[in-house]
C-alpha cells in the first residue's frame, strides 16, 4: 500500500516536471479524436498516453477549485490533490 503510495508521488513529480516552466497557463483540451485516440492507447498501456491525459485535463481541475473554492492561499494545494485524484483516475488497481 505505502509502495503504491509512493510510486503514484513520485509519478506525479515526473509529471509536474515534464510540463516545464510555469507559463501561465494549462496545456490546450484534447479534441475529442485526440481523446479516444489517447484513450486507447492508454487502455493498450501506454505510459505516455496516460501522461498527456493527466495533463490535458489539468484545466478542468483548475475550473473546479475556481468554480467552487474561493481563498487563493488552498489553490496550489487543491491543485495537487486534483492532480493525484487523475493520476489515481488513471492508475490501474493491483
Amino acid at each position: 500500500m505505502l509502495a503504491g503510495a509512493f510510486m503514484m508521488l513520485l509519478s506525479s513529480a515526473f509529471l509536474m516536471l515534464r510540463l516545464g516552466p510555469p507559463s501561465g497557463s494549462f496545456p490546450r483540451p484534447l479534441s475529442p479524436e485526440e481523446e479516444r485516440k489517447y484513450v486507447d492507447l492508454w487502455l493498450s498501456g501506454d505510459i505516455e498516453a496516460r501522461n498527456v491525459l493527466i495533463a490535458h485535463n489539468l484545466r478542468l481541475v483548475a475550473l473546479i477549485i475556481k468554480k467552487y473554492y474561493t481563498h487563493a492561499d488552498d489553490a496550489a494545494d487543491l491543485l495537487s490533490l486534483g492532480t493525484i485524484g487523475l493520476i489515481q483516475a488513471l492508475t490501474p488497481y493491483r
